[in-house]
């Protein structure tokens, strides 16, 4: 990235940690990918309850060997043995004092954007633990809602799903089979188009309630989906 490339980047990143104020959502920029473990490590109190959504940029921006380092109570999903011990994780998340995760686009109008096949990992963001830890990837910003919706068909769930394993449609194709947005199909897909699909619950995040409970913490790194 050159200069003039960086400064760009710079102005919309400006533009958006400022929207997200608004919305009262804390945001902050770390220009360094190495930084955002000592940052992640100063918003929580040694020996917290903590949880995590699943997330790529959690693991190549090392918190999650933060979380495992034994300086927290970790309600680890990747430490379960069985079914039940996921589950039982993924309960526990909504009581910790921190979530962690990340988000798959964040607007300049100040939105958080997340995509889930559970809702195991937007629904403790919505409520429940004290503190919400969102890294990501400065490539997640994007200038609307709309932009959102079609980073998400055609970059984070292909991804994803090919992680995962999935039998769908943008496993075949590297892209959703409906990936412009038009105005019936937006987000979801027609009724049963895609059977498997892993885009099941859609949030948008915009004026919170409770300032600064969510902390986005934005990386120029590629990292995540």
């Amino acid at each position: 990235m050159d200069a003039n490339d960086k400064k760009i980047l710079q102005m919309r990143v400006k533009r958006t940690i400022e929207a997200l104020g608004k919305n009262h959502i804390q945001a902050t920029y770390i220009p360094e990918l190495k930084d955002v473990v000592p940052m992640v490590r100063s918003l929580m109190a040694k020996g917290s309850s903590c949880a995590v959504g699943g997330s790529i940029s959690l693991f190549e921006s090392g918190v999650i060997d933060l979380l495992d380092s034994g300086d927290y109570d970790f309600k680890s999903r990747y430490a379960a043995k069985t079914p039940e011990e996921v589950l039982a994780s993924q309960y526990a998340a909504f009581t910790v004092d921190t979530f962690l995760a990340s988000a798959n686009a964040v607007t300049e109008h100040g939105e958080l954007y997340l995509v889930d096949g559970k809702g195991t990992r937007i629904a403790p963001i919505i409520f429940g633990p004290k503190q919400v830890i969102l890294v990501c990837s400065t490539d997640k910003i994007v200038p609307d809602l709309q932009a959102a919706v079609v980073r998400v068909k055609e970059e984070a769930a292909p991804a994803n799903v090919l992680r995962l394993g999935c039998d769908t449609a943008c496993a075949k194709n590297g892209r959703c089979m409906n990936a412009t947005c038009d105005s019936r199909n937006l987000m979801a897909l027609p009724a049963g188009a895609c059977e498997h699909t892993v885009c099941r619950d859609y949030l948008v995040l915009s004026n919170q309630l409770v300032p600064n409970r969510i902390k986005v913490l934005f990386v120029p790194a590629q990292i995540g989906y």
